[in-house]
């Protein structure tokens, strides 16, 4: 087989490259699946950080890191990993909303059927909400990922929705996931009060080298296996240095080298297939 990589192979040849590789799905899909995160020594860091926020009730917890480093699916791991009998959650993944869509996507995520329709009844309504299930021992989270995208006038609004509390115990916890533009933002002089809130912050950072070796082969593991496909040391090393350690960037090249090595019939990827892989990644 020969010719140029699709940045989106077909069906059929995708079924084949799976079938060739003997693995049950793709490895590198760009997708937050929670089950392929890989917890190396920075990765469960940031995991452990955000459960000890949870746990201690901290109010505003903070969660940073590059474009691609895998921020979403450490969030997803995060919900995925709290006992539905103690927590309730929400997620918001589109935080370009007015105040109003705000409440409203909370109230909806929270399994509310009918949402009351202007602003001041909106918090009314989510403030009775937390109320109610606080009272029948669940703590409630919200998740907000992109935060950096928020609006001032909605990072105010998620401010004040944290101002609701009882005597013992905040009603709302709150995670904000956001790029490092996000901490710029919240250290603005008009951003204080809310920045001074935050009692917990993690950060998600590159992979090493070392790490990138050990996440390849856990994607190929979670995938089905790796006993028909390898990469070279030297594969690795230029994929480490063309993606900056990036998890979204390797699994764009891990995903397009094992199409160029399975369109040469071989087993293994060399330094060639990363090279021709990059050709088509190379404006990321």
């Amino acid at each position: 087989m020969s010719g140029n990589l699709a940045s989106s192979p077909p069906a059929s040849l995708l079924s084949v490259y799976q079938g060739y590789f003997g693995l049950n799905e793709r490895p590198f899909n760009i997708t937050p699946d929670p089950k392929f995160l890989y917890l190396g020594n920075m990765h469960r860091a940031a995991l452990d950080q955000l459960k000890l926020g949870l746990s201690e009730r901290a109010g505003f917890i903070l969660l940073t890191g590059e474009v691609g480093c895998g921020k979403t699916t450490i969030c997803r791991r995060l919900l995925a990993e709290l006992d539905p009998q103690r927590y309730d959650t929400a997620l918001i993944l589109t935080p370009r909303l007015t105040e109003a869509q705000m409440l409203r996507s909370i109230l909806i995520d929270l399994g509310e059927k009918k949402c009351a329709r202007c602003t001041a009844e909106l918090i009314a309504q989510i403030h009775a909400v937390l109320l109610a299930r606080t009272e029948a021992g669940k703590d409630i989270v919200l998740v907000i990922d992109e935060a950096q995208d928020l609006s001032l006038e909605v990072l105010e609004q998620i401010r004040l929705l944290s101002n609701l509390e009882t005597d013992k115990q905040k009603l709302l916890q709150i995670l904000l996931a956001g790029q490092p533009e996000l901490k710029r933002i919240l250290a603005r002089h008009d951003m204080r009060q809310l920045r001074q809130r935050i009692l917990v912050t993690a950060e998600v950072k590159p992979l090493s080298r070392t790490d990138l070796a050990q996440y390849v082969h856990h994607r190929l593991t979670c995938a089905g296996g790796t006993s028909r496909i390898g990469f070279s040391g030297v594969a690795l090393f230029v994929i480490h240095r063309l993606s900056r350690g990036i998890p979204r960037i390797v699994n764009q090249l891990c995903d397009k080298s094992m199409l160029s090595a399975f369109t040469r019939s071989s087993n293994e990827v060399r330094l060639r297939d990363v090279v021709c892989a990059y050709q088509e990644v190379s404006w990321l």
